[in-house]
């Protein structure tokens, strides 16, 4: 039959580990496949997929509510497995996307049952797979940990990179898949391993938990908004605390959004689109080039400061032609990374187009008050070739370098 391996994987895996979370050493587990037929449509084929435990249960009155977000059964007997509510609430929205269904059946203490349907289609050609292509093309996930990306094949060339940090596997799981196709994905496992990920990728935008090992969902946004390097990246705090107390803790910390769970896929992505505005806010700041005005908003004044001093490393070393990104990163004591994604975050444009960009800005000022030729000019700002700098002056400001010349003449 036609079928998602990816999908199929999860759903699988997500009931089995379920099973085997509420059920005791020496308890049994059962997987039955079948075919079936549905009763209103006797032409229509289902194949009929069961994990059967005979763990826990779940008491009658939980049962209704097992597949909504962040649900928890909360029950002594089951409190010592506990989970986050996220894998039976991911695996429903798997199999409704494969146009199926799942219910559950359980007795307290006796077992439970899952059962889900899914229509059969036989409607691609079949492929003829040698043993080792089977095995190539098995959808094994690998473990994720704080060094470890996913990137979608099909995402733009240069997609937003969004860091998750989470401790909770379900809960990364679950994220991922209402992210992966929108975002480059970055997984840290605990707090620390966030702040030493942010600190060296420079993501475009943070997700963070509060409730964490070693280090919090607020410390982090604590250290990454004291840090210049990555000060400017959008970070959304996201917790099961739903009091104002909580919400407050966070804003003051530097959190740029508070999400409460449960929450939806859309909400989730409007957020975070939200959140990506911010950076155009900074971009327009400065886009014109122009020495930015006085702000007295916390955020904005300390970009402005690393602007600033970006600028100011840049026009000390002005008339050197072999001024460049090694040079920069040396005087601010920052790797290429984190150049590249500071900059591009708050001008879009690389660190190497940003210095060219200020050598040109630096070069209109000097043709507007000095009778000097173009030439001169060129030199002065560390072009060597006066003919380039004619063209990549008349590309940034729309017009070539000899009009403002030939004014002061």
């Amino acid at each position: 039959m036609d079928f998602d391996r990816e999908k199929m994987l999860r759903i699988i895996s997500n009931l089995l580990s379920n099973a085997v979370k509420f059920t005791p050493e020496g308890g049994n587990i059962y997987l039955m496949l079948d075919k079936s037929t549905d009763t209103n449509q006797p032409a229509k084929e289902y194949l009929k997929l069961s994990i059967k435990d005979t763990g826990l249960g779940i008491p009658e009155d939980k049962l209704p509510y097992i597949f909504d977000r962040f649900y928890q059964v909360d029950t002594s007997s089951s409190r010592k497995g506990e989970g986050t509510g996220i894998g039976l609430a991911l695996t429903k929205e798997l199999v409704t996307l494969m146009e199926g269904e799942i219910r559950a059946e359980s007795r307290l203490n006796k077992g439970s049952t899952f059962s889900l349907k899914i229509p059969i289609s036989q409607e691609e050609s079949i492929e003829k797979l040698s043993e080792a292509e089977i095995q190539a093309n098995l959808p094994i996930r690998p473990k994720l940990d704080a060094t470890a990306s996913k990137s979608n094949t099909t995402s733009p060339i240069n997609p937003i990179k969004l860091l998750l940090i989470e401790d909770n596997a379900d809960v990364v799981t679950y994220l991922e898949s209402l992210l992966e196709d929108n975002y480059e994905l970055l997984i840290a496992r605990d707090g620390r391993e966030g702040i030493e990920l942010a600190v060296k990728e420079v993501p475009d935008l943070i997700i963070s938990d509060i409730m964490m090992p070693i280090k919090d969902g607020y410390e982090v946004c604590a250290t990454l908004k004291e840090d210049e390097r990555t000060s400017h990246i959008p970070i959304v705090l996201l917790t099961a605390k739903a009091d104002d107390d909580s919400k407050i803790k966070g804003l003051t910390r530097g959190a740029d959004a508070y999400l409460t769970k449960p929450f939806n896929k859309k909400e989730l992505l409007i957020r975070l689109e939200q959140l990506q505005k911010l950076r155009q806010k900074l971009q327009d700041r400065y886009l014109n080039l122009e020495i930015p005005e006085a702000n007295e908003e916390v955020e904005i004044k300390q970009e402005d400061a690393f602007i600033l001093k970006v600028r100011a490393v840049i026009e000390e070393n002005i008339q050197n032609p072999d001024l460049g990104v090694d040079l920069l990163c040396e005087k601010l004591g920052l790797s290429r990374t984190q150049l590249y994604m500071k900059i591009k975050a708050l001008t879009n444009r690389s660190a190497t187009q940003y210095i060219r960009a200020i050598r040109l800005f630096k070069a209109k000022e000097l043709l507007q008050d000095s009778a000097q030729p173009v030439s001169q000019i060129a030199y002065e700002v560390g072009f060597s070739d006066p003919s380039y700098f004619s063209r990549a002056f008349s590309k940034e400001f729309g017009f070539p370098p000899k009009n403002l010349s030939k004014k002061k003449l």
